[in-house]
């Protein structure tokens, strides 16, 4: 059935499927999986795909095994009609590149997390006219162990768990097995647009994106991994916000590929973040949370289940925003990155050159208690700053980016959200009121002196109002310069490494 979300919501609480918070948003669990699978995914390969970036990031799988696994998905879903629940909405606000997506699940509550993450019809001929162009089938509650498959066609490299595309040029199918985690719609969703933008010409980015309330052709995109903090930032009172993770930037502007946002939840303060706070109300859906049985008022430091907890809810949910989200190009790009070394500088103004180097390495630092084993930081490096949903390599990503930045004079700048006076342990994170002033000045036209920084060759500001001067180049406070200047050496072997790849 493809009902509205209210009627979803009453029927996932009477069923006792979901529980509702103090708020009225719905708590809901996704099982063992917590989090994405990367290692689970795979494309199938035929000769739609066979000129992709194959790669760890990108597997292949036999179009007969993707048949197998997808004729026993539609038969399962068929003789259970009664019990499916069907999504049917668009990907992408921008009408002439929107891509129409139906869903189809057995999970109640993917169903309610899907009317909030993709774009509704705007009318009833839309809705009578719709012809989905990705067609998903989320079999998630079944571990791909329990489909029989012949030995000569199974692929030993599977484990229970398979995320799944086959791509076409007027048709992509997904298959989700044995995980129960949201977030793999949306993101199978974002990979697909990482596929077809490109052969458009058109960049597609995981990126958040704000407008200024002063001035509607001020848009600053922000790039970055997963903890950095784009929706944070994009999400902010005296800004617009346009999305909070995936954009598409075409020769019109901009447009976001979602119909809500999805936020981490771990650590949430209304004082800190109001703006997300008070999205989560009755429609938002909130995962993975610890709720108290008697006065449903959820616990946000409670990370028992995952610190991946998390709330997606509409983009009307946002008191400041613009809907439909389409806005002009950008007029700053910022990438965000967590270095939890102490190493690079709060903000730093980067060249065309610089941008395309920051933005294929991806850096950012794995954080403890973020992943299961994760005890000390990490540095990461993602490509184009999400390496898990790129189809083409990524220097055709960032081909696109310098062509855009150049062509409409973009400026583009480096902000460290990570640790400073010292590495995590011994410093102290930014504090995100500082990252927000860096922000709205960035946003204003950037800052008036800059002093050169050594081995990465960046420009950084001597003085920015509202943060303290003793933050803004760690080399002028490390305690001792030599090693400092080793450990930065070091992470800029790093970068190059990875661009070797």
């Amino acid at each position: 059935m493809d009902s509205d979300s209210a009627s979803l919501i009453e029927k996932a609480l009477i069923e006792g499927k979901c529980k509702l918070s103090s708020t009225g948003a719905l708590v809901s669990y996704s099982g063992k999986k917590t989090g994405r699978s990367p290692k689970d995914k795979r494309i199938v390969k035929n000769k739609i795909s066979e000129n992709i970036w194959w790669s760890k990031v990108n597997i292949p799988i036999s179009d007969k095994l993707f048949e197998k696994y997808t004729d026993y998905a539609v038969k399962y879903l068929s003789d259970r009609l009664a019990d499916i629940y069907v999504v049917s909405a668009y990907a992408g606000w921008d009408p002439k590149y929107r891509v129409g997506v139906r869903v189809y699940s057995t999970n109640i509550y993917h169903s309610i997390f899907m009317k909030n993450m993709l774009v509704g019809f705007r009318n009833e001929e839309e809705k009578i006219n719709f012809k989905p162009e990705i067609i998903i089938y989320n079999m998630g509650h079944i571990p791909l162990s329990e489909v029989k498959i012949k030995s000569s066609l199974k692929d030993e490299s599977l484990s229970d768990t398979l995320i799944a595309l086959k791509l076409g040029k007027k048709k992509c199918t997904v298959l989700i097995y044995g995980t129960e985690y949201a977030g793999e719609m949306k993101k199978a969703i974002l990979t697909y647009m990482m596929w077809k933008m490109p052969t458009l010409n058109h960049l597609t980015l995981h990126s958040s994106a704000n407008v200024s309330k002063s001035d509607l052709n001020n848009v600053t995109f922000f790039f970055g991994l997963s903890g950095c903090g784009k929706t944070s930032l994009s999400t902010d009172e005296r800004f617009l916000l346009v999305g909070d993770d995936e954009h598409v930037w075409t020769p019109e502007g901009i447009f976001n590929i979602e119909g809500g946002c999805y936020a981490k939840c771990i650590g949430l303060r209304k004082d800190k973040e109001p703006e997300i706070f008070q999205a989560i109300r009755f429609g938002a859906v909130l995962e993975n949370v610890i709720m108290n049985e008697e006065t449903r008022i959820v616990d946000y430091e409670d990370i028992s289940i995952t610190p991946n907890t998390r709330a997606s809810y509409p983009l009307n949910h946002v008191k400041d925003v613009v809907i439909p989200a389409i806005a002009p190009h950008p007029k700053q790009i910022i990438f965000l990155v967590c270095d939890a070394f102490g190493l690079l500088p709060p903000v730093a103004l980067l060249t065309p050159e610089q941008a395309v180097f920051f933005f294929i390495a991806g850096y950012t630092s794995k954080i403890p208690g973020t992943e299961v084993g994760v005890k000390v930081p990490i540095p990461t490096f993602s490509s184009c700053f999400g390496e898990p949903f790129l189809i083409w390599s990524p220097s055709r990503y960032g081909e696109l980016l310098k062509e855009k930045i150049e062509k409409y004079k973009c400026p583009v700048y480096l902000l460290n959200t990570g640790w400073v006076d010292g590495e995590y342990g011994v410093g102290k994170r930014i504090p995100i009121e500082y990252s927000k002033k860096m922000v709205k000045l960035i946003s204003e036209g950037g800052f008036d002196n800059y002093e050169d920084f050594p081995i990465f060759n960046l420009k950084i500001p001597t003085d920015v109002p509202g943060v303290p001067n003793d933050i803004l180049n760690p080399l002028k406070t490390t305690k001792n310069k030599d090693q400092y200047l080793k450990d930065l050496n070091s992470l800029y072997d790093q970068f190059k490494q990875k661009l070797r790849e």
